[in-house]
């Protein structure tokens, strides 16, 4: 019997797509982002997982439908990143959208493949864009950049809605000449609907004290975030 394994469920999402949305995050990530803030999420076996068959998922999703659909939101599959589990994912997708629910998926593009069968159930992507140069990418994931890019290509065949998330930290992804090259690689995609600066923060640091992680990012302040709104500008999107 498929089953996914859950790290857990929230019910009033506001910032993981459009309108109110439940979001399901799935255990498993193969990336080791400096500034993650759910090193809890990063093992593909959790201590504390639901494990549940796509059915019993989306039977818990359905029952907060009152809430999401009046506000123009539906379901996000996060992590981890939910890609990490293709078939029990793509399962899933499709259940919703036989019962009309939006779905979303906010990943790094970096997961086991099957990619356009996801796309098809998928209506909105939030990607995390984690570096643009290759080097970067390997010094802020501990990873090569080429899964991810061959996701993109994957949303550009299926023509998939994007939103563009890049996280922004002092001294790494915050530089003008960095965002400009950003506003560049952006302009390169398809169906881009909106673009997200995130401000880095430290509310996931106690996390990695309490797991016995040391945090690659200590010392590293909070991105002021009147800043980050000024470098929307550099973006000439």
């Amino acid at each position: 019997m498929l089953k996914g394994r859950i790290h857990s469920i929230e019910t009033m999402g506001l910032v993981d797509g459009p309108g109110i949305r439940v979001v399901v995050f799935m255990q498993g990530c193969a990336l080791r982002c400096q500034y993650c803030h759910n090193p809890d999420t990063w093992s593909d076996k959790g201590e504390d997982n639901l494990e549940l068959t796509p059915e019993e998922l989306v039977n818990r999703i359905v029952r907060f439908r009152s809430y999401f659909e009046r506000s123009g939101g539906g379901v996000t599959f996060s992590g981890g990143d939910p890609l990490r589990q293709p078939e029990f994912l793509k399962e899933c997708l499709k259940l919703c959208k036989e019962k009309g629910i939006h779905t979303t998926l906010d990943t790094s593009g970096v997961g086991a493949g099957n990619y356009e069968e996801i796309l098809k159930y998928t209506d909105l992507v939030l990607f995390d864009v984690k570096h643009l140069t290759a080097e970067g990418y390997k010094y802020m994931t501990g990873i090569n950049i080429d899964e991810s890019l061959k996701f993109l290509e994957a949303c550009k065949k299926c023509d998939t809605k994007l939103w563009i998330r890049q996280v922004v930290v002092p001294g790494l992804t915050d530089n003008e000449e960095y965002i400009t090259e950003l506003g560049k690689f952006i302009k390169t995609l398809n169906n881009v609907e909106k673009v997200e600066l995130l401000p880095y923060h430290l509310l996931g640091v106690n996390k990695y004290e309490t797991m016995g992680i040391k945090y690659r990012l200590e010392g590293t302040p909070a991105m002021d975030k009147e800043k980050c709104k000024e470098l929307y500008k550099l973006l000439d999107i």
